[in-house]
């Protein structure tokens, strides 16, 4: 049950906040997956450590950053979703959308409300997608736990025309009575399922 929690919020946050204070941290390698590297971070002042995913795929840069900001496009999100709502999209520009999660009882469910900012390279089809937690739009519900702290960066950078090298780096809080070590444990394995989706759709 923790492990849906983790899993959801690393496909469903394709990116959030900036990264100056992690990128001073030292990144600890953990494992490689289906050409998949991830690392770690613990980053002072937190419990749970950050994440990193990188990854190469053989497709155009445009293609697959195409797929990742496209919030209308959920066919390679979590099946567990009940309710997903886009608030606003503008294409390679901005995006907002409200979530809820649905966890077996008696986990309760999670919801968060997401502010997505897009920079797009039309000439290389390099692209980076940033969002950060947004508040007072979808008033909070006494069933459900709000996402509040977390942060997600997808990152495409063209490599040539036919490939590309994609990084996925966050952290996130899933709340709620989820001890942290076990927090810690699903952030070595989410990032390889969500990376690996994209990159099984993309190299088909």
């Amino acid at each position: 049950m923790r492990n849906y929690v983790i899993s959801w919020l690393f496909i469903l946050l394709p990116a959030l906040g900036p990264y100056s204070h992690v990128s001073a941290q030292s990144w600890e390698f953990i494992k490689e997956k289906n050409g998949i590297r991830i690392y770690t971070c613990k980053q002072e002042g937190e419990n749970l450590k950050s994440y990193k995913g990188v990854t190469d795929i053989k497709a155009p840069a445009e293609k697959v950053f195409t797929m990742i900001e496209d919030v209308n496009n959920t066919e390679w999100w979590d099946k567990n979703l009940t309710q997903i709502r886009v608030l606003r999209y503008e294409k390679n520009k901005r995006a907002q959308y409200y979530l809820v999660y649905d966890l077996p009882w008696p986990v309760a469910d999670r919801d968060l409300c997401v502010d997505v900012a897009v920079t797009y390279d039309p000439l290389t089809g390099s692209g980076k997608i940033m969002a950060t937690p947004m508040s007072g739009v979808i008033p909070e519900q006494s069933d459900k736990i709000r996402i509040r702290n977390y942060r997600q960066t997808w990152t495409v950078t063209a490599v040539g025309r036919e490939s590309c090298h994609v990084e996925l780096e966050g952290y996130v809080d899933p709340a709620g009575s989820i001890p942290d070590w076990v927090s810690n444990m699903l952030i070595t394995d989410s990032p390889v399922k969500v990376i690996n989706s994209v990159k099984t759709r993309m190299e088909k």
